[in-house]
């Protein structure tokens, strides 16, 4: 027998859900308008530029890829985010490689057609050169080995379960084929894409990230091998050393000994770093990602996503997720919906 209470609780629940999983988008374009300003920069030149970075800022004139971008702008992360979300919506919850790469092509075209100098990463430029030139786009992604699939990966997170692995595990490799089929393009997509889902499944920021590692690590596996160490290894290993540290001391420990490359074996475990440490205090947390160097966006963008499908959109800065949202003309609530019926459907 169904009784209002159980109604009750079961529509709280879902609440919660669709609460967390739009606090994931929010905090993926809050991290990555934070990291606008200071991408590729060092340290040094983030400090004599900006001083302390305490919210959205305009970038200065000498700003490598986005100069003179306006405050609450997002970048190529929150943008390819949006794209897969929509190929997800349109698939159903499956995304079509030969569409996947059209759309980067096409999003690209039009970002040069603009001016800007916001294109697209290393791994992600090389494979559709390959298939600009006829390749194969289930073919093209065996050598990406960065942090691209990592940063646009949250739409699946919200979109899958954990409680059907297997399915969790296709739909991320779905969106890393094209550009990071790798063993470390895929666990690095995978392990911001479980932390995502763990925490609109209630878990806490935390638990999010525990809940992320072991189900990866127990996991088969897919991509094509590469020299690289392993993405789930490495997260391990420096959330473990780093358990102790906070502050300036954390922040050494990121640039000196995780690094904030591009690479998904620095950018990953520096996110989740980033993440735990600052499960009370997102803003700060995002703050500091932006202050790190090197890509400061991309750490920015899956760090907030995890803080914000830990926390909800009550652990989140309204003021500065409405300025993200209003400044860059998000719908981010219409794409939460969407995935979160694709959720509920238990796509397979």
């Amino acid at each position: 027998m169904v009784t209002e209470t159980s109604k009750t609780q079961r529509n709280v629940v879902a609440e919660t859900a669709a609460d967390r999983a739009l606090a994931a988008l929010q905090g993926l374009a809050l991290g990555d308008a934070l990291g606008m300003p200071t991408q590729s920069m060092s340290p040094r030149e983030i400090s004599d530029a900006y001083g302390q970075i305490t919210g959205l800022r305009d970038a200065v004139a000498t700003q490598p890829i986005a100069p003179g971008m306006p405050a609450g702008s997002v970048t190529d992360d929150t943008e390819q985010a949006l794209l897969l979300a929509d190929l997800l919506l349109s698939g159903r919850g499956h995304i079509d490689s030969r569409a996947y790469a059209d759309t980067l092509l096409a999003w690209e075209d039009d970002m040069r057609a603009r001016g800007s100098l916001d294109l697209l990463g290393p791994s992600t430029k090389a494979a559709l050169e390959q298939v600009r030139a006829g390749a194969d786009p289930n073919e093209t992604g065996r050598y990406g080995t960065t942090n691209g699939a990592a940063m646009r990966v949250t739409p699946v997170g919200i979109a899958y379960s954990l409680a059907d692995r297997e399915a969790f595990a296709a739909a991320v490799h779905e969106s890393c084929v094209v550009t990071h089929d790798t063993r470390q393009g895929w666990e690095g997509a995978a392990l911001v894409a479980a932390a995502v889902s763990a925490g609109i499944d209630g878990a806490d920021v935390p638990e999010a990230i525990d809940i992320a590692l072991d189900v990866v690590a127990s996991l088969p596996g897919y991509g094509w091998w590469a020299p690289n160490a392993s993405v789930v290894a490495r997260a391990q290993v420096m959330l473990h050393a780093s358990s102790t540290l906070h502050g300036a001391e954390l922040a050494d420990f990121l640039r000196d000994v995780v690094g904030t490359s591009v690479e998904s074996t620095e950018a990953i475990p520096a996110a989740l770093v980033l993440a735990r440490e600052y499960a009370d205090a997102p803003l700060e947390g995002l703050c500091r990602a932006a202050e790190l160097g090197g890509d400061t966006d991309t750490i920015g963008a899956m760090a907030g996503a995890i803080l914000g499908a830990g926390t909800g959109t009550g652990g989140l800065p309204a003021g500065e997720v409405g300025a993200v949202v209003a400044q860059s003309e998000l719908d981010l609530v219409g794409i939460r919906d969407g995935l979160m019926a694709i959720r509920k459907a238990g796509v397979r």
